[in-house]
């Protein structure tokens, strides 16, 4: 059946149109890229500014005409703005390893491709990495919607120097993943300890009786899915790349909005963004009402509090306990309401230590 005429012509019409509008947006980003590059001639030193970026994403996000979604003009301006900065600060930022972990995913979502990302062991390496200058930035995650809290970055925050300056909140999407084995001959699932419970359901609803082993990370669980017969590993699409791995069943996890919350560290906290959290750590004296008492000035200053986690100071036994209280709060410390909230707790409180100001994320995928 011949192709109608109109239509090839319409079609060469509007192929042209594109390649001159590629050509425009290409001397559009490079003009961009030569401003980037003199503002980092004019500043020197640290020319990274989380505030900055998110005050651009937002604009654009807001004033997106479509069609494109605005989490897509998000992705494509966090690239153009991650390699303009490379062009004057390399950048290097640890994570919580190895490649393929969620981890690393919300290390891309926050500096984009352009950083070289380093994975370490552990959350306190990511911690000691910035702090010997090794890395400028590190990614660890600091809780999750499902399983709560993860203390071991809790416990680094209130002894580290570093400060917070910027938050990353990722949805967790759950894959079950393997080499080359059907779902029914599966005999042991590799994992992370939170992701087996973020996918307890599924697994006994699918996989009722299958071996069910926790390891160091869903990375090691889908390299180790990729050297074992009859294996698989529940991880994230990113760990099905690295190695390998084909998805038996995506989207495993029992709840659609499992999302997991990244903090970034480094030796600075970030500007006002116009949309920003303030995190704190205080400690209290064992009186009755002594939280409650606290937290008054909060409310009077008008500053809305949106996380309060406790976690035991190490160190003390049954002969008495001793807890420190993690507080994040909506607004940045340099607004008056939020900065005099903050001075009249750190006048009633036993310590308190500001670990920064950041610009607020929202849950993405």
């Amino acid at each position: 059946m011949a192709s109608d005429p109109s239509t090839n012509e319409e079609l060469l019409s509007l192929r042209d149109a594109i390649d001159e509008i590629d050509e425009r947006v290409l001397q559009l980003i490079s003009e961009r890229a030569r401003h980037a590059h003199r503002i980092g001639e004019i500043k020197h030193g640290n020319i990274y500014r989380p505030e900055r970026e998110a005050q651009v994403l937002r604009r654009l996000a807001d004033g997106n005409p479509g069609p494109l979604p605005a989490q897509a003009v998000k992705t494509i301006f966090r690239e153009i703005m991650s390699h303009c900065l490379a062009l004057e600060q390399p950048l290097n930022v640890a994570y919580l390893g190895p490649a393929g972990t969620f981890t690393e995913s919300a290390a891309r979502r926050h500096f984009g491709s352009a950083p070289t990302l380093l994975p370490v062991a552990t959350i306190d390496d990511v911690f000691r990495a910035v702090e010997s200058g090794n890395a400028a930035y590190g990614v660890v995650p600091v809780e999750n919607s499902t399983e709560g809290a993860v203390g071991r970055t809790l416990d680094m925050l209130l002894s580290t120097t570093q400060m917070i300056c910027g938050e990353v909140m990722l949805r967790v999407e759950q894959n079950l993943m393997s080499r080359d084995t059907p779902l029914e001959e599966i005999r042991c699932v590799y994992s992370h300890a939170q992701s087996i419970a973020q996918c307890h359901e599924w697994l006994n609803r699918n996989l009722p009786g299958v071996q069910v082993v926790a390891v160091a990370s869903n990375a090691e669980a889908a390299r180790r899915a990729a050297e074992e017969e009859r294996a698989a590993a529940i991880a994230g699409e990113a760990a099905a790349r690295v190695y390998g791995l084909k998805i038996l069943a995506p989207n495993i996890e029992d709840d659609p909005a499992n999302t997991t919350r990244f903090l970034v560290v480094g030796e600075h906290d970030a500007g006002p963004s116009g949309r920003d959290k303030t995190s704190l750590i205080f400690t209290v004296q064992n009186r009755a009402g002594s939280v409650v008492r606290l937290l008054q000035p909060l409310a009077e200053e008008g500053v809305s509090m949106t996380k309060l986690q406790s976690r035991p100071v190490r160190g003390f036994g049954s002969g008495g306990w001793q807890y420190v209280f993690y507080v994040d709060i909506e607004g940045h410390q340099q607004q008056a309401q939020v900065a005099k909230a903050i001075e009249r707790i750190r006048a009633e409180a036993g310590s308190l230590k500001v670990l920064g100001s950041y610009p607020a994320s929202v849950s993405s995928s």
